[in-house]
């Protein structure tokens, strides 16, 4: 029979290998249940992910009865189980004993309701014996799930001081499964924000990759940003566009978001770029750096946020060609997405519909790209080694001629001649007076 901490009102269904894991540590003695992501996900009927356990078993005597183990995580008590070929996070139970808003110290536990206790809101305090095929849910976990309702495990400020990013962490839940976060939850959620500076960029970072990630589209997760003050916190860059028309009654936070769900999942970066697009480049290169994005992702993402529109549709090649340019011939599929994307957000907001003009000019643009037209300088038939042949003194100026030289071409790709990029250099030249 189970116990009154047990319900038997859903079923999931856990993989073998889980069950294998937990027959060989149950048959040793150790209590051991499934917890965690996979267990909720798999009540609320959505895609799971990891299958985690937790067991009475110390590490050392899940590490003695398992022949491939990995010590992922041995000082708090995790080791990885290696089951046909997937890896499974076999963790002891524990308990808090202290804690700083940014890390616990935890000690091992006895019991399975001691480590439920510990989590951070009800739907995540639920467990699954993958054996005996009942739940454990001590703090009301299913009851919040049918409700659609996200509420902390025990005092809503107790558990958001213990960890902070546990704010964020609400805001993803409450976006990504449609729940309303629960009165006492939300005060204590928006009282708390101006702790969100202490935790570390990292951490912040990746919540919100895994909110811009999300499917669906984010933009219930990104409007509790800014409703619940989280956006005026962490991201003063974004909150400026609250407030800023868009037209039409609309600001450009609210277009933002829009562009956002038109956008596919697991393009965090992408989606990024378009949240970013009406920042001002130095503000928005400043919160990349801030979040402690790599180089490369700093660079590309600034540089599709600050492209500028494709062109008309109807404007001549030429404009076609500075615009790629400008913008880099690499990033044309990208900037046009993020471009039809902003359409399709303005249409949807009754702001004007210039959907099949993005898309015009997008085929004009692969149109011209399929030309291969020069579009730097490199792509010029005279180099520096070309202009120093013809008498000029190396400088500064090596460049504005080059630059002059490419605006020339772009106007009239057929002008990249040798014999007439040399008669242009000297006539610049002349003009800087830079010949020796």
């Amino acid at each position: 029979m189970p116990s009154s901490r047990e319900v038997t009102t859903a079923r999931p269904s856990a993989p073998a290998e889980v069950r294998r894991i937990a027959r060989k540590l149950e048959e040793a003695g150790h209590e051991t249940w499934a917890v965690g992501g996979a267990v909720r996900d798999a009540l609320l009927g959505t895609h799971v992910g990891d299958w985690d356990l937790a067991t009475h078993a110390r590490p050392q005597e899940v590490r003695a009865l398992f022949r491939r183990t990995v010590p992922i995580g041995i000082e708090h008590g995790t080791v990885g189980v290696l089951a046909d070929g997937t890896l499974y996070e076999v963790t002891t139970f524990r308990r808090d004993v202290e804690t700083d808003g940014r890390h616990a110290v935890v000690v091992f536990a006895d019991t399975l309701e001691e480590d439920l206790a510990r989590r951070d809101f009800t739907i995540n305090a639920v467990a699954w014996h993958p054996l005996r095929e009942v739940l454990a849910d001590p703090f009301g976990g299913i009851a919040d799930m049918e409700c659609r309702v996200l509420r902390t495990v025990g005092e809503p400020t107790e558990r958001f001081r213990e960890d902070y990013l546990r704010i964020l962490r609400a805001i993803r839940f409450a976006g990504l499964f449609s729940l309303e976060i629960e009165s006492r939850t939300w005060t204590a959620l928006r009282e708390m924000t101006p702790h969100l500076r202490k935790l570390s960029a990292e951490r912040i970072r990746d919540e919100l990759i895994k909110v811009l990630d999300a499917d669906p589209a984010p933009g219930r997760a990104l409007e509790l940003y800014a409703g619940s003050g989280v956006l005026g916190e962490l991201y003063p860059e974004l909150d400026a566009l609250r407030g800023r028309s868009a037209g039409e009654a609309t600001d450009l936070w609210t277009l933002a978001v829009a562009t956002v769900a038109e956008l596919p999942s697991g393009r965090a970066l992408m989606r990024l770029a378009a949240l970013l697009k009406d920042v001002p480049r130095e503000a928005a290169a400043a919160l990349l750096v801030r979040l402690r994005f790599s180089n490369a992702q700093c660079d590309e993402t600034a540089h599709r946020a600050a492209a500028p529109a494709l062109p008309n549709p109807k404007a001549e090649p030429s404009a076609f060609r500075r615009w790629l340019s400008h913008t880099g011939p690499q990033r044309l599929s990208a900037v046009a997405r993020l471009d039809l994307a902003r359409a399709l957000a303005e249409r949807r907001l009754g702001l004007g519909d210039r959907v099949l003009a993005v898309v015009s000019s997008w085929y004009t643009a692969k149109e011209v790209l399929a030309e291969a037209p020069p579009l730097s300088t490199g792509d010029l038939g005279l180099d520096g080694r070309g202009l120093i042949s013809l008498g000029l003194a190396p400088g500064p100026h090596f460049g504005r001629i080059l630059q002059a030289l490419l605006d020339w071409v772009l106007e009239d790709p057929s002008r990249n001649r040798r014999d007439l990029l040399e008669a242009r250099a000297l006539e610049l030249a002349a003009a800087e007076g830079s010949r020796e």
